[in-house]
């Protein structure tokens, strides 16, 4: 009895996660190579083992022959009947084979294959594992740093984890406690390289989800988030169930749930906002924490015109247009802010420029025409061109070449007294210290003249 095979065997399964059938068959092709070193042939040896007892048998099926030319696939009868006597020529026996018979060498040569099947096996099951939990929040130890690079112990596996996906400032030793998301997992040579993120928006969104009840339930529902990681992030949020406020839920009471995850992430702010279809309505909203704020959406170029009041214009801006760059990764707009001010003054300069048909040096009756034509403004006219004008019944092309040119110089006129003044530029200072003496002398002739002028 070799109890000791069957207690390694358990061994195995139990620390290794292996099936039992899977290393006990590993254990049989291991002998088998065993054997193959020795016999150079192995298809007429089996190897049998006993669960109970732990005991390792090898058979050779040979056959009974009166002169034996291969001793490893025959035997003579004399051999054959020494082990049955009921054996008889060009009969197939089995003869049992002493392990001792492979020496060393082969032995261990079955017990390498043994591990490195394991080994393969192990990481097939890591890989399995792990592929399974891209996405999710993983803790671990680090165990070795390289130039900023994070080599972290997950337990049956290691993570990678780079500097470019660390929380910038953030500073880790060996043996610190650290947490990030799984991005990626791949085969390698050396056996699966799990990959880990703390800057990849899903990290916030999983955090989230472990804090927030409601969001692992469903009520709760996280649509976008929007990162400068480290710094500030916005996410959007939208609740399943009308009793239920989603900003408050993320929140928490005295603001335990979000703060939680502010920790986590070295500090980083956090913008909670209502989730609406509505793209003028969110972009407001993500532009928090100004307030009170008008939205004119253009839908054609992805455009949003936010119109703020002057004492919210800085805090929606944000600190170097951050507050700004992220609500406009949040909404997937391009976001353009103006004061109110600014925005009157843009307002009135644009309804300027449409110069009514009515107000342009033509007759009433071509005013009458174009405006039958759905021609309101001068800048219309210059928009449509000379072409389009000589399709309006009544005018002919020297007509339309006329209108054009009127609309065109009314326009023109216009732009020039809204464009905004150079200012004028101060002398240098050498012509500064130049400039009394010229004026003197202009002075001195302009007084000889006058003196000269009653002659």
């Amino acid at each position: 009895m070799n109890y000791d095979v069957i207690e390694a065997l358990e061994k195995i399964v139990r620390e290794k996660g292996m099936e039992r059938g899977f290393v006990i068959q590993t254990l049989k092709d291991g002998l088998l190579s065993a054997a193959k070193r020795k016999f150079g042939n192995v298809d007429n040896i089996e190897v049998e083992l006993d669960e109970d007892t732990g005991e390792i048998t090898m058979q050779a099926t040979k056959t009974v022959v009166e002169a034996v030319s291969d001793p490893n696939l025959e035997i003579s009868l004399e051999e054959a009947q020494a082990t049955s006597k009921k054996a008889e020529l060009g009969e197939a026996v089995k003869v049992k084979l002493p392990l001792a018979e492979f020496g060393r060498m082969a032995v261990q040569a079955a017990k390498q294959i043994l591990f490195q099947r394991i080994r393969e096996a192990e990481r097939e099951q890591i890989f399995a594992d792990y592929q399974n939990r891209v996405g999710d929040v993983i803790s671990g130890v680090v165990q070795h740093v390289d130039r900023g690079d994070l080599l972290v112990n997950l337990g049956r596996a290691d993570g990678f984890l780079p500097l470019k996906e660390q929380i910038r400032g953030e500073r880790h030793r060996q043996g610190d406690t650290i947490r990030a998301i799984i991005l990626s997992i791949a085969k390698t040579p050396r056996g699966p390289q799990i990959s880990l993120s703390r800057t990849h928006p899903d990290f916030l969104k999983r955090l989230f989800h472990l804090e927030v009840p409601e969001i692992s339930e469903g009520l709760v529902e996280i649509k976008l988030v929007a990162r400068d990681p480290g710094d500030r992030a916005k996410i959007a949020v939208i609740s399943r169930d009308d009793r239920v406020d989603p900003v408050g839920a993320c929140v928490g009471m005295k603001g335990a749930r979000v703060q939680a995850v502010v920790r986590e992430l070295g500090g980083e702010r956090i913008d909670i906002v209502p989730y609406s279809p509505d793209p003028g309505t969110f972009v407001t909203r993500a532009l928090a924490p100004a307030k009170e704020m008008q939205a004119f959406v253009d839908e054609a170029e992805k455009k949003v015109t936010v119109v703020a009041p002057e004492e919210q214009l800085s805090l929606a801006i944000g600190k170097k247009g951050q507050n700004t760059h992220l609500a406009a990764r949040l909404t997937g707009y391009h976001i353009d802010i103006v004061g109110a001010k600014d925005f009157a003054k843009r307002k009135a300069a644009a309804q300027a420029l449409f110069v009514e048909v009515a107000a342009l040096d033509l007759g009433p009756k071509l005013k009458e025409k174009l405006l039958d034509a759905g021609y309101e403004t001068a800048q219309a006219l210059v928009e449509a061109g000379v072409d389009a004008l000589t399709g309006v019944p009544g005018i002919g092309e020297k007509t339309a070449l006329k209108i054009y040119s009127a609309a065109e110089k009314a326009v023109e006129e216009r732009r020039r007294e809204l464009a905004p003044r150079k200012p004028k530029k101060k002398p240098k200072k050498k012509e500064a210290e130049e400039a009394p003496g010229k004026e003197a002398s202009s002075e001195d002739e302009e007084s000889g003249e006058e003196k000269q002028a009653p002659k």
